[in-house]
């Protein structure tokens, strides 16, 4: 039986530290949200469009008996293009009781990070809100940009999700 040092962490010690993200591309860029907000993925499905609703907000989805209201991200962010094609995604997520979709260009994986994979974001002017950044997740080369999309979709331009 091997002995582990204090300073060892042992397999189940790192796993229990991690977070698991669900890692998902816009663009050119790779975001991390948690996967505890993340209620299931689907394939989209054009939504029916409401009045006066910002362009970022697509429409609505029935899902189940659930209205869903859908946000497209990439227009959300700026991005170049929003193109759908049979990558282009939904990630239902459940914040704040509230069930609200994204649209993403496509779904990587879901990774878990250490502390140790976890780096400040710059304080950078951005299009998203430096409160919504968690910070950077570091995996060899691979950067991926951490959101905290509870707060993001509860921001007033959002709409969204009511004050508590």
């Amino acid at each position: 039986m091997k002995e582990t040092s204090s300073m060892e962490k042992t397999d189940d010690e790192v796993n229990k530290s991690a977070r698991e993200y669900l890692t998902f591309r816009l663009d050119q860029e790779e975001y991390g949200i948690d996967i505890l907000k993340v209620q299931e993925i689907r394939g989209y499905e054009p939504p029916t469009r409401i009045a006066n609703a910002p362009s970022f907000i697509k429409g609505v989805v029935n899902l189940r008996g659930t209205i869903v209201p859908i946000v497209d991200m990439r227009l959300k962010f700026n991005c170049a293009q929003a193109k759908y094609d049979a990558f282009t995604v939904v990630i239902i997520l459940n914040l704040h009781q509230r069930i609200v979709g994204i649209v993403v260009d496509s779904v990587s994986d879901v990774m878990g990070l250490i502390p140790e994979q976890l780096r400040t974001a710059p304080d950078i002017e951005s299009i998203i809100d430096g409160e919504s950044i968690i910070g950077l997740g570091s995996l060899g080369d691979r950067m991926l940009i951490l959101l905290d999309i509870e707060k993001l979709m509860s921001g007033v331009d959002m709409g969204l999700v009511a004050d508590s």
